[in-house]
């Protein structure tokens, strides 16, 4: 019998080193505090307790489209509903017609939305992303190197836990960045090699300053093995041009990297067009074989975001391009460890990626509600960005694509000071002190990496209505007037 005295196995000084390293500053301090004040706002204040003073919480923190009362879309509803209770398709007058066809076609595939499926996700359901990616690209995709995932960071993880074998494995990550990838990277402890967006330039990828991060890399001991590149950019808002996506395939060609192309807001772009990697490679690999056909591409893809914005469905895919046979099999050994990505998201990806077509009985609903959603976000995002334009110290690039805007804010040296003297990084301060004021939480930019002395942070154009930006505003100008220096 144990004499020794009673206690917990763990606490923060025996478990996992790894995981108390990774930071996710999205869903860090700030939006913590934005929960307790969601909280309070939902009962009535006890004994006498202040009030807030706001009435609401805009949480601006995350592309999380449906808590800012995005709609989901009537279609993919519709079938969703029939998979989860299929007894609906007795009901002949419930429906239209090609949505009780698409429903009975996907439980002929999977079964049963409650029943596992192969690892890698339901064939049939993989074939329609292969034909998608087909008609997107012009060129042949495999429906054997196409993953459906939980999403698309499930994606991500994978791949950086097969890519990355020990410490000195290097990672290529875009800075600022989303914050999945350096949290990830602790986890597996490898290491992050940060490379600047240019920011002047609207964010764009800068290669010549990439090569210089790739020199001091490896002069450090590091063995460089993948490149990050998130397309449109998260939290930038930047959409690379067809010459950008060129050249980082390029670099990754000479430096021999995997290139990992996170896409998953490809249909959220508002200026310019976007080029998949995958169309950018297969063209270069056409025009030069030699130089480029051993490049290994990994592109993710997510119902999450764009018009879909169905976060809570997690479901995603990734596409393997020039991947080694044995690798390929590791990775598909890895994601079995998981059983199967969720049932009900898979066929959320096939919705997505097979949508009604003109003429379906769906189609006009569809095509309505997708042009609504596309529209509204190209109208907040540039409302907002015109009032970023109208505020003192702020700076700001147009709104290309994704769901984000990236201010700059330049912050007087009582501000910076006040930071200090709270044990904040300035741009911390300033989004607390925002949350505080208004219920308006948003993410500073030191979350997501910035070159030193630069302040930022992100918020997305999600919320509906012109009240939450007025608060911004005012909150924004009386902020800058108590710390005037």
């Amino acid at each position: 019998m144990s004499t020794s005295a009673p206690r917990k196995a763990l606490n923060i000084n025996n478990i996992n080193p790894h995981a108390i390293k990774a930071q996710y500053a999205v869903r860090g301090e700030i939006a913590s505090k934005s929960e307790v004040y969601r909280h309070q706002l939902a009962v009535p204040p006890v004994n006498g307790a202040p009030k807030l003073p706001f009435n609401t919480v805009i949480s601006a923190n995350i592309g999380n489209p449906q808590q800012l009362d995005q709609k989901p879309i009537t279609f993919f509803r519709q079938v969703l509903s029939i998979l989860e209770y299929p007894a609906l398709l007795e009901q002949v007058q419930l429906f239209p017609a090609d949505v009780r066809e698409r429903a009975k076609w996907l439980l002929e595939q999977v079964g049963s939305v409650g029943a596992y499926s192969q690892s890698q996700g339901c064939l049939s359901l993989r074939k329609s992303v292969a034909r998608f990616i087909e008609e997107r690209d012009g060129h042949s995709a495999n429906a054997d190197q196409i993953f459906l995932t939980a999403g698309a960071s499930s994606g991500v993880s994978t791949l950086l836990h097969i890519i990355c074998s020990s410490k000195t494995t290097g990672v290529l990550i875009p800075i600022p960045q989303y914050p999945l990838y350096t949290a990830t990277l602790a986890l597996v402890d490898a290491t992050p090699v940060p490379y600047y967006l240019d920011e002047p330039l609207s964010w764009a990828t800068d290669v010549p300053a990439i090569r210089e991060e790739i020199t001091k890399a490896k002069a450090a001991g590091t063995e460089l093995r993948s490149i990050v590149v998130i397309n449109p950019g998260n939290p930038t808002g930047a959409t690379l041009t067809e010459q950008n996506i060129s050249d980082v395939i390029t670099l990754a060609a000479e430096e021999h990297l995997v290139i990992m192309a996170d896409e998953v807001y490809q249909t959220n772009v508002y200026q310019g067009k976007f080029h998949s990697f995958k169309k950018v490679l297969r063209n270069l690999q056409k025009e030069t074989p030699k130089k480029y056909d051993h490049v290994e591409l990994v592109s993710f893809h997510s119902v999450s975001k764009g018009m879909v914005g169905e976060c809570g469905h997690r479901g995603g895919y990734f596409e393997l391009v020039g991947f080694d046979e044995e690798v390929v099999a590791q990775i598909y050994k890895l994601v079995s460890i998981s059983l199967c990505p969720p049932v009900i998201g898979q066929c959320l990806v096939e919705l997505m990626v097979n949508p009604p077509k003109k003429g379906s009985d769906s189609y006009a609903l569809y095509d309505k509600e997708y042009n609504d959603i596309y529209q509204g976000l190209k109208q907040r995002s540039q409302a907002l960005h015109k009032t970023f334009g109208k505020m003192r110290g702020v700076s700001c690039q147009d709104p290309l694509g994704a769901m984000y805007l990236f201010p700059t804010i330049t912050l007087s040296r009582k501000a910076v000071e006040a930071a200090q003297k709270e044990g904040r990084k300035p741009d911390e301060f300033y989004c607390m002190r925002l949350l505080d004021a208004t219920g308006i939480c948003v993410v500073p930019g030191s979350g997501f990496g910035q070159k030193e002395g630069t302040w930022h942070f992100r918020t997305t154009f999600l919320a509906p209505g012109v009240e939450w930006i007025e608060r911004l505003e005012a909150f924004h100008e009386a902020f800058m007037t108590e710390f005037d220096s």
